[in-house]
């Protein structure tokens, strides 16, 4: 066995665990064509994932947050393996998220798009997505939603889920009150300090009545 059918054969073996079954082969082959490092990484609030172009003659390096479901995990990555993509053609002479990145990204996205890798329901919710893909699947409201569906931690919920007036967690460790919507954001207050914030509809939360119960 060569080193790159050695390398691909590894890569399948730990790509089935974040990944549809369907979808390894591809991704392991990427992998090694491409010749990228993929870095598991540990939840970022900020991001769900990203790509970094080769530097000192190093690898290209794409990372991925771990805890998310394979669906999610699917898309993300091959949106970052679009950058990937879109550097080599371009280098860094166009936008992040501009037209070549999109026009890539559709491309790379067309293997996938069958229900032996995505339910349904997701693969309705990316077919609408790529019409016109945002710098972030996140940005997509229908797409979110329906990915989260798939996420085992049931604790958490959509903040517009909660009712007026609730109280809930928010990152682990600050609790806030639920106010009024206030055009495309959500007015909440911080408990502790009074402070208010505006929070987007689709942040992830935690009821903090539940926890309490627990």
């Amino acid at each position: 066995m060569t080193a790159r059918e050695l390398q691909f054969q590894k890569n399948c073996e730990v790509l089935k665990k974040y990944i549809p079954e369907g979808a390894v082969e591809t991704i392991a082959r990427w992998i090694v064509d491409f010749d990228f490092k993929l870095k598991i990484k540990k939840e970022r609030s900020t991001k769900l994932g990203d790509y970094s172009s080769p530097q000192n003659g190093m690898n290209h390096v794409i990372t991925i947050n771990h805890n998310l479901n394979k669906y999610s995990f699917l898309v993300t990555l091959v949106h970052e393996v679009a950058h990937l993509s879109t550097f080599n053609k371009f280098k860094n002479t166009v936008a992040p998220h501009g037209q070549e990145w999109k026009n890539e990204f559709k491309i790379l996205m067309q293997p996938f798009l069958v229900t032996e890798i995505f339910p349904v329901d997701v693969l309705y919710a990316i077919r609408n997505y790529l019409q016109n893909p945002a710098a972030s699947s996140c940005t997509d409201t229908n797409l979110l939603r329906t990915l989260k569906l798939y996420d085992e931690n049931t604790r958490q919920i959509f903040l517009e889920y909660l009712p007026y007036k609730s109280v809930f967690l928010y990152n682990g460790n600050k609790v806030f009150e639920k106010g009024e919507r206030i055009r495309k954001r959500f007015r909440c207050i911080e408990i502790a300090t009074g402070t208010v914030y505006l929070f987007n509809p689709l942040t992830e939360v935690e009821l903090f009545e539940e926890l309490a119960k627990n």
